[in-house]
């Protein structure tokens, strides 16, 4: 599931390439009563945030904001490892602030130097339901095809996704999500995935919880598939430390990670790092190259086991 599922049930950084902060909406309670737990892909993205992005090669892109709702980029990725390649993305995201533009749409899209496209469309239906679409190809051929709606009530959050539905085939991958807020602090839940196909036809069923304190949040994700705890802390303004469990029954590994985030805000600067029980050492420098539009990003990822070594250097303008 993780692989077709991706961009929309899995957490992380790089999954999701719509605004992850949601401000207050008119329908979370400010009285004092449960307020809405938000969607089941959020779970672990405290933690996430903390660890570094893995960089490799040489990489530039040119930010260009047209108007306050549409912007474009370009990305110029020079790889040693991998072949190098030119993106063009663009996106239109609605004001959140803008009673008028409540209801538009979010369309995001971007496009490779072979050919590939990758394109998210998010439509709030009304106040609590939204609807989302994900098409993805490689050069010529679709591999991705999605379609989720989700309904946010007063404390909680139901979604169901539709992946990959093939007639033809009789093939089709179906996920459901539900999380409620059990109390100001705890949120439980679950996941239900089931495939079919000509060949096999099954489900499986991943339970969550998550409980939040003043300044930590400790998330876990347990199912026939395997388990996913995550520990999220924020020491201070400063720094903010994360730690990560994952065990598959498929593929029989367990990994263990701890990750942590500095704040600089006087020298402009933000330092991530993370060390695994794989043997991988990882760090991400980022420093905004104040007075100009610029943020250089310097990282370096070593694997002790594989004896691999992976350095990064990045300019992002705009």
């Amino acid at each position: 599931m993780g692989s077709v599922l991706a961009l929309s049930s899995r957490p992380g950084r790089q999954n999701s390439p719509f605004p992850h902060d949601r401000p207050l909406s008119r329908w979370d309670r400010r009285d004092g009563r449960l307020s809405n737990p938000g969607s089941f892909d959020g779970l672990h993205r405290s933690c996430k945030d903390v660890f570094p992005q893995q960089t490799e090669g040489v990489k530039l892109v040119v930010n260009k904001i047209l108007s306050s709702f549409f912007k474009v980029s370009h990305t110029l990725h020079l790889s040693a490892v991998g072949p190098s390649c030119y993106r063009f993305h663009s996106s239109y995201l609605q004001s959140d602030t803008d009673s008028k533009e409540e209801y538009s749409p979010m369309l995001i899209g971007e496009m490779d130097s072979s050919g590939s496209l990758n394109a998210h469309s998010l439509l709030h239906l009304s106040e609590r339901i939204r609807t989302k679409a994900v098409f993805q190809t490689q050069q010529s051929q679709f591999v991705t095809w999605q379609f989720e709606m989700e309904y946010r009530g007063s404390d909680f959050t139901a979604a169901v996704t539709l992946a990959n539905p093939d007639i033809l085939r009789d093939s089709v991958i179906m996920v459901a999500h539900f999380l409620q807020s059990v109390s100001s602090q705890l949120v439980l839940g679950g996941e239900l995935v089931y495939h079919r196909s000509r060949a096999e036809e099954g489900g499986i069923l991943t339970l969550a919880g998550q409980y939040s304190g003043p300044n930590w949040v400790a998330t876990l994700n347990a199912g026939k598939g395997g388990a996913h705890a995550s520990y999220y802390h924020k020491a201070n303004k400063q720094i903010q430390v994360g730690v990560e469990f994952e065990a598959s029954t498929r593929t029989q590994e367990t990994t263990f990670s701890f990750g942590y985030q500095m704040d600089l805000p006087e020298a402009n600067m933000v330092f991530r790092g993370m060390v695994d029980s794989r043997c991988i050492i990882g760090a991400v420098l980022e420093k905004r190259l104040s007075p100009l539009p610029a943020t250089l990003i310097m990282g370096a990822f070593v694997n002790h086991r594989g004896d691999k070594l992976q350095c990064g250097l990045g300019v992002n303008v705009g």
